[in-house]
């Protein structure tokens, strides 16, 4: 176990330390952070493959007092390397994507364009890689008793890892934070489209119980005649519904508590950061009028965790790079509250 008797919580973070400034390695780490630069199918604005660094310099910035949770960071948390084979992969895919994506916006048949067609058949072959990868370093990390949280990337990184708790949980619940409901299949012919990743979750991952979705205000008449037809497996507090509870009266306790009737005891958080209000995300792929406020969200975990249900692993995506970096000062400091949080729901401090 890593000697903190030198390491003094209250000064200038070490920049050759890891992930806050913290002095763990891997193997001495509890959480263990997994970043995956990938951002093929986004729809509108890129970036998200390279937010993870922005995060990773900015989190040594934030300080390691957390009033809820004095001492979850002597767990250890450590965030692994950039795989730049993934990133690299990452950037060469999306300059096919954009190309096709701008094809089939003007109307053109795919089929008619043999070059479409084989970039078409690239992208989906990558996205299988990237699920496969995802899933073979969690599954890893789980094998030896790590608690994992993923960093994107966009939306569509979190399958693989989905798959790999189902072979761990044989039942839980997702919650999903979010502007969009994610429920679209194959948007664009992309069989792993970050608009997919719950529809693609619900088809392929059966240990899935329930979906909670929470903040949702852009989707589509598929996805919501999908919720509909759903039997109450996905369960979508959208963002106009929650704000009209609010102003008739009710508090946001309420709404959370109602939430916590529906998620079965163990729990995947998903957080879209696009599910916050813009001004805390601007540089978001897809900036949506509304959403939460940050303390909403940590409130809204906060009362998961408490209430003893259990929450086995999250992940962060689709943060933007701007430039003051003020979408990496959001994204790190709720990284970090998530990372105690995650401690605090799976260990005795």
């Amino acid at each position: 176990m890593v000697d903190l008797s030198k390491f003094d919580v209250n000064a200038i973070a070490n920049r050759n330390n890891n992930i806050f400034g913290l002095p763990f390695t891997e193997e001495e780490a509890k959480v263990v952070l997994l970043p995956v630069p990938w951002e093929v199918t986004v729809s509108c604005n890129a970036g998200t493959a390279r937010a993870i660094e922005h995060i990773f310099k900015t989190s040594t910035q934030i300080d390691l007092f957390d009033m809820n949770m004095r001492h979850g960071w002597k767990q250890g948390f450590f965030m692994r390397n950039i795989d730049k084979k993934i990133l690299m992969k990452s950037d060469y895919l999306r300059k096919e994507a954009e190309l096709y994506i701008d094809f089939i916006a003007h109307g053109q048949d795919v089929n008619c364009n043999k070059f479409m067609v084989k970039s078409l058949k690239e992208i989906n072959e990558g996205s299988e890689m990237l699920n496969n990868w995802v899933y073979e370093q969690t599954k890893d990390l789980l094998s030896r008793d790590k608690l994992v949280g993923l960093i994107g990337g966009d939306h569509s990184v979190s399958l693989g890892y989905l798959k790999a708790l189902a072979e761990k949980y044989p039942g839980f619940g997702i919650l999903q934070v979010d502007a969009h409901c994610d429920l679209r299949k194959a948007y664009g012919n992309f069989n792993y489209s970050h608009t997919s990743i719950m529809y693609n979750a619900l088809t392929e991952v059966p240990a899935v119980e329930r979906l909670i979705q929470a903040g949702v205000r852009d989707y589509s008449e598929a996805e919501w005649d999908y919720i509909c037809n759903s039997d109450f497996k996905v369960i979508t507090y959208f963002d106009q519904q929650i704000k009209e509870r609010l102003f008739s009266g009710e508090n946001w306790k309420m709404i959370v508590d109602e939430m916590l009737q529906f998620l079965p005891e163990n729990i995947y958080f998903t957080f879209d950061i696009d599910g916050l209000d813009p001004k805390l995300c601007p540089h978001t792929g897809m900036p949506v009028p509304g959403g939460f406020q940050s303390d909403e969200i940590l409130y809204l975990i906060k009362r998961i965790v408490d209430s003893g249900k259990k929450l086995i692993g999250f992940d962060l995506v689709e943060v933007g790079v701007g430039e003051n970096n003020y979408d990496a000062v959001v994204a790190a400091k709720l990284l970090w509250k998530l990372c105690n949080l995650l401690v605090k729901s799976n260990c005795t401090v």
